[in-house]
């Protein structure tokens, strides 16, 4: 991307937006550069990356201590039949798997409704953070000419729930980032614009005479959707 400037009595200065230099990115739109907000991103990211190092160091030496293990799988059946060496002096080696797996038959079944309850829930999570997102979406009310439920059909699946949050995801598996807000994840009607800037049948997704702009792939024309 440039910077986008202005010439005036013939000096050139750099066209602001407020206090924000505005940048032309690749694809021809303008956005305003919080410089502010860049810097605590990088700081932030430096810190995290600062986190990741020190906890693969503290990895690395956990793993001294299997130096010399060359057969993991070997390793863990001779410590199993030590385990089952001790518990004969109870019962019979062959009867400690019956006990275990009677044991862990009845955890299963009595948290069987609580995993299922989990479930329910993060489906119902899953359904209000992004159908919802997609049900209020200000971007799909303004550009696009067919219902919700048939853009959430075609683009849902780019969209995941990660901690809490609603996180999209490009064509290409790549998280998708804010132009607006450098360093921060894009959000549903950022990633919207930008994953139907790439739909190949956008032309007949989006209102009249908004059918041109930027995304992950090239548009196309003609035949019907697919997926819709």
């Amino acid at each position: 991307m440039k910077l986008k400037t202005v010439t005036i009595d013939g000096k050139v200065y750099a066209e602001v937006d407020g206090d924000k230099p505005i940048y032309i990115h690749d694809d021809g739109k303008e956005m305003p550069h919080d410089a502010p907000h860049s810097v605590a991103t990088i700081a932030r990211l430096n810190n995290e990356a600062k986190t990741h190092r020190e906890a693969k160091e503290a990895a690395e030496k956990a793993l001294k201590a299997f130096e010399g293990i060359e057969d993991p799988a070997a390793a863990k059946k001779a410590l199993q039949t030590i385990q089952n060496l001790d518990d004969k002096k109870l019962v019979d080696a062959g009867e400690v798997e019956k006990v275990k797996a009677e044991a862990i038959k009845a955890v299963e079944e009595k948290y069987a409704p609580i995993v299922a309850q989990r479930d329910a829930l993060e489906a119902s999570l899953h359904k209000e953070l992004i159908g919802g997102g997609f049900a209020r979406s200000k971007y799909i009310q303004d550009n696009i000419a067919v219902p919700v439920d048939m853009v959430q059909a075609t683009f849902g699946h780019h969209f995941k729930i990660e901690e809490g949050k609603v996180v999209a995801y490009d064509p290409n598996g790549e998280k998708i980032y804010s132009r607006v807000r450098p360093g921060e994840l894009a959000n549903v009607d950022e990633a919207l614009e930008s994953l139907v800037g790439g739909y190949q049948h956008k032309d007949l997704i989006l209102k009249g005479g908004k059918g041109t702009g930027g995304g992950f792939q090239g548009g196309g024309k003609g035949g019907a959707p697919t997926g819709m």
